[in-house]
């Protein structure tokens, strides 16, 4: 993140909405322009010219060091776990290998993957705090050939307060990840919906964070927040943490707010914003009841062409993952 851009966009995401007919008639939302030509370039829905992003490239060769990508927003239900699930299938795809983290308490990308949480003999929860538990005793294979999962249940709320009195608290996790990180491309983190200890944990093992954002106007407010623990985060645990890019969800283009939401995170965060901007669609929560990515259960559908698009935006900001 560059210096200040955080600032700027707090500025600006907190300025009100408002729309006027004469907007409207003109198409003056930039998520509202769609498709069009402009010169020789074609807009997507952030307004922008979209970018020609080839087919990504095999995994590289040789011994494996993870990228470790978090999804964070301490709003709930803005995507985190769809997101985790369906660009993990979509980065699977390319021939990566990839491991998601389920590190929140509701086990809700447990249950994505048809993984019943209250079953489970040993969670994260266990390698959190337990002793003489390997992470691949942990481990289990998904029904995506490429893609295991670290799952979690509600045990993993006890952790937040037993890891207070632990020494180095904040990189309890990252030690966990240690081992896996030889082991995948790349490792993708559901945090939960909280500026926590949880998820400070989870800011300090990673890389990169992707911060999925519902285009409704308060989800948008709670970025600020967000920002500002990332910065704290970087500042004082883990200064390689960069913001991979904010992710456009739930979008709906027939609904105005949804389109001045967009346009507005376009300019107070410019190109750190997705190109991709997954859409609303019923196949989301139909691929929870069948506990598998979108990209097995509807693989002709948008919603899983528009996760394997933002498997290559991952890729190109991320050369060598």
């Amino acid at each position: 993140m560059q210096p200040g851009r955080s600032r700027a966009g707090k500025d600006d995401v907190n300025q009100p909405l408002f729309t006027t007919d004469a907007d409207v008639a003109v198409g003056n939302s930039a998520a509202g322009k769609g498709a069009i030509e402009n010169g020789t370039e074609e807009l997507g829905p952030t307004g922008r010219p979209l970018p020609d992003l080839p087919e990504p490239p095999p995994p590289r060769e040789g011994p494996k060091h993870a990228l470790v990508i978090a999804m964070c927003n301490q709003k709930g239900g803005v995507g985190k776990t769809t997101t985790a699930i369906n660009l993990g299938a979509a980065l699977a795809e390319t021939g990566r290998r990839v491991l998601l983290v389920d590190f929140d308490p509701q086990g809700s990308l447990s249950v994505g993957l048809g993984v019943n949480p209250h079953t489970l003999d040993s969670s994260i929860y266990n390698l959190l705090l337990g002793r003489g538990v390997g992470i691949e005793d942990v481990i289990i294979p998904t029904g995506t050939e490429g893609m295991d999962l670290l799952p979690a249940n509600i045990d993993l709320s006890a952790a937040e307060v037993q890891l207070v009195s632990e020494v180095a608290r904040e990189q309890t996790l990252r030690r966990v990840l240690r081992d896996a990180r030889g082991l995948y491309d790349v490792v993708l983190i559901d945090c939960a919906p909280s500026l926590g200890l949880l998820t400070v944990n989870a800011l300090t093992a990673s890389d990169r964070v992707i911060m999925p954002l519902e285009l409704e106007f308060f989800a948008l407010r709670g970025i600020a927040l967000l920002t500002d623990t990332i910065e704290k985060v970087k500042e004082r645990l883990n200064p390689d943490l960069e913001v991979l890019g904010i992710l456009g969800t739930m979008y709906d283009s027939r609904t105005i707010h949804s389109r001045e939401v967009l346009e507005r995170v376009v300019e107070a965060f410019g190109e750190e914003v997705f190109h991709t901007v997954i859409r609303r669609t019923i196949k989301f929560p139909e691929t929870t009841v069948a506990g598998e990515p979108i990209t097995s259960y509807a693989p002709a559908s948008p919603g899983a062409s528009q996760y394997r698009m933002l498997a290559r935006e991952v890729l190109a900001r991320c050369p060598g993952a």
